[in-house]
């Protein structure tokens, strides 16, 4: 753990220095990171591969592509983005020269998630070098084999100093949170949020959570239900039900139940065939640990599709539920998993009065034609998705005499 508190306090020194500020050496850190993807994205995408058997071509294009996206968008953007803001003068400030100035924050943690291993770790990292700030980055111990080769590449590209390597499992997180820094993000579950968020109270250090939820899906009955059923189908068993947006269950009228239910088993069929565990589009449950979670929310559950599973492998079917309790055990968490529960209500306004009663979701997704139904949905208490792009800056208002 002195190993640990000595990377911080060389990041913090290193940050003093003043070297992260030019925005030409962010650009060249942005570029580093650039190079590494596409110098070793086989063998980055391997390591996703083997931690989640995401096949190559998924592991590139949801975890690397996207990284390289918002590469070349902050490099476009960057010097506009960095440059002082003139601001309307008032009566007192008149005779001055009047502008915003951005400030990096300092040194900044980032504690990454396991199911998207890169994606999550490098995205933030992107918006930390590019506001001019250190980043101390804790990637998932979940994801151990992603986890390795970030702490194997990211030294040889970026600067070991100001950009180090922390991995390990509960007690380096812990330790990590004993330090201070000028911000923290997290990637996660709303258990380990809480014990972060009390840890940045100490100092009280600002903090991003980006956690998880029950993101409903409501279905009208006068929507084109195949569409709706072939995107839910998609966004709910892509990375086999581990993305914290993914449609956690469905609400819909009983009348249409039937045929929700045959849509997605055509839809399955469709796209990972006859046998899905054979299916090499098809993911695994992260570890044994969350494969046994996953199977405590199927006790006493009606299973109307699916439901076959392999220990060994950590298989779990994609699997659809009906007749579901709302007071249930799988109703009460994110399921963060292969599993799809369909609840039925009487009209949209029960849908609503059921969202509304619980914890406010990350996602909410409405399949509706009726655009007066659309208005009001936006319109209610449920919040809609919102997805924070963070450029990790302090301002400063310089008035100059």
């Amino acid at each position: 753990m002195h190993n640990l508190k000595q990377k911080v306090e060389r990041a913090r020194a290193a940050f003093a220095t003043g070297r992260t500020r030019p925005l030409e050496f962010r650009i060249r850190q942005l570029k580093a990171l650039q190079k590494m993807l596409t110098e070793h994205g086989k063998e980055i995408a391997a390591a996703v591969q083997a931690d989640l058997n995401k096949n190559e071509y998924v592991a590139y294009s949801y975890e690397i592509l996207g990284v390289l996206g918002e590469i070349s968008l902050m490099l476009e953007k960057l010097p506009e983005w960095t440059a002082p803001q003139p601001v309307k003068k008032t009566l007192i400030t008149l005779p001055d020269d009047v502008y915003i100035h951005y400030e990096p924050l300092g040194v900044v943690l980032i504690i990454g998630a396991w199911n998207y291993p890169v994606a999550l770790i490098l995205q933030p990292l992107i918006g930390a070098i590019a506001a001019g700030n250190a980043a101390v980055l804790k990637p998932s111990e979940v994801s151990e084999n992603t986890a390795k080769i970030l702490e194997k590449f990211i030294p040889q590209y970026l600067d070991e100093e100001l950009f180090p390597v922390v991995n390990g499992g509960i007690p380096e997180t812990t330790a990590l949170l004993e330090q201070r820094f000028d911000h923290i993000l997290y990637t996660g579950n709303s258990s380990v949020g809480k014990i972060i968020l009390a840890a940045a109270a100490k100092h009280l250090t600002p903090v991003t959570l980006e956690l998880g939820g029950k993101s409903p899906c409501y279905i009208d009955k006068d929507c084109d239900i195949d569409t709706a059923c072939r995107r839910i189908t998609w966004g709910k068993f892509l990375n086999c039900g581990q993305t914290c947006i993914a449609p956690d269950y469905i609400l819909c009228e009983r009348s249409i139940q039937d045929q929700v239910l045959q849509k997605i088993k055509e839809t399955l069929k469709e796209f990972y065939g006859d046998d899905v565990k054979k299916s090499s589009d098809y993911e695994r449950i992260v570890n044994k640990n969350h494969y046994q979670r996953v199977l405590g929310l199927l006790e006493g559950q009606k299973i109307a599709h699916g439901g076959e599973t392999d220990e060994a492998t950590r298989f779990i079917a994609p699997t659809v539920l009906i007749d579901v309790n709302p007071e249930s055990k799988i109703m009460q968490e994110e399921i963060f998993g292969p599993l799809l529960p369909i609840v039925t209500i009487a009209d949209v306004d029960e849908a609503i009065g059921f969202i509304n009663r619980r914890e406010k979701p990350l996602a909410l997704y409405v399949f509706s034609n009726n655009k007066k139904f659309s208005l009001r949905t936006s319109g209610s208490r449920i919040q809609r998705l919102c997805l924070l792009v963070l450029s990790l800056l302090g301002t400063l208002a310089v008035t100059v005499k």
